[in-house]
C-alpha cells in the first residue's frame, strides 16, 4: 500500500489539485458515506489515487467545495466501482466528471458471477480486500488509522483493475458497449 495523504485544510487541499493535476493517466475516485448512521448520502470521505502523484483522503466537511479540483480533472478519465452509487454525493461537493469508467459495470458486461469490489479485485488482481470497515460511520471524526488504509486501498487498486478489465472487454468485443454505458451512467 502507497503512503496516503489525509487532506482535511484548503492549503492541503491547494497542495492535493497540483500534485493530483502532475500525475498520469486514470484518476480513481471512491467515497466513503455514512447512509446506515446518517438521514443523507453525503461523503464523509472522498478517495482519489493517480499514479505519479499518490493518495490523497479528502475530508469533504472541512474541504466544502472540489471546484477547482474539478476544473483540473473533470476531462480526464476517473475509474470508479458502481459509480452510480458515489455520483450524487461527488457533484453535491462540485466533483463531476465527464468520462468515467465504471469497474463494477464493466465486471457485470463480462458476465462475472459476483461484482463487488473485493471479488473483483480478488479474481483479477489476485489480491485480497478486507472489506470490515465498509459500513462504518464514516462521520466520525477522527477517522480510525484503519479506516483510511481501508479507504486507501479501495482507490489504490482501481487503475490495474480497470487496465485488467479493459483487456477483457476487448477480447469479449464489448468496448464499445461499455463505453456507451459509462456515457449512460453519467446522465443519470
Amino acid at each position: 500500500m502507497a503512503e496516503h495523504i489525509v487532506i482535511d485544510t484548503r492549503d492541503g487541499y491547494r497542495t492535493a489539485v497540483d500534485r493530483i493535476v502532475a500525475g498520469e493517466g486514470p484518476i480513481a475516485v471512491d467515497a466513503e458515506r455514512a447512509s446506515g448512521f446518517r438521514y443523507s448520502q453525503r461523503a464523509y470521505l472522498i478517495q482519489m489515487y493517480r499514479r505519479g502523484s499518490g493518495t490523497f483522503l479528502f475530508d469533504p466537511p472541512a474541504i466544502g467545495r472540489f471546484d477547482e479540483l474539478n476544473q483540473a480533472i473533470a476531462a480526464d478519465e476517473w475509474v470508479l466501482h458502481a459509480a452510480t452509487q458515489d455520483l450524487t454525493c461527488l457533484r453535491e461537493v462540485g466533483l463531476d466528471p465527464v468520462s468515467i469508467f465504471d469497474t463494477e459495470l464493466a465486471a457485470r458486461l463480462l458476465g462475472m458471477p459476483r461484482v463487488g469490489l473485493g471479488t473483483v479485485v480478488e479474481e483479477l488482481l489476485g489480491i485480497h480486500l478486507a472489506k470490515e470497515h465498509s459500513a462504518a460511520d464514516w462521520s466520525t471524526r477522527p477517522l480510525p488509522q484503519p479506516w483510511l488504509d481501508y479507504a486507501a486501498l479501495d482507490v489504490e487498486l482501481l487503475p490495474d483493475l480497470r487496465d485488467a478489465i479493459s483487456g477483457l472487454l476487448v477480447e469479449a468485443g464489448k468496448t464499445e458497449i461499455a463505453r456507451q454505458e459509462f456515457a449512460d451512467e453519467l446522465t443519470r
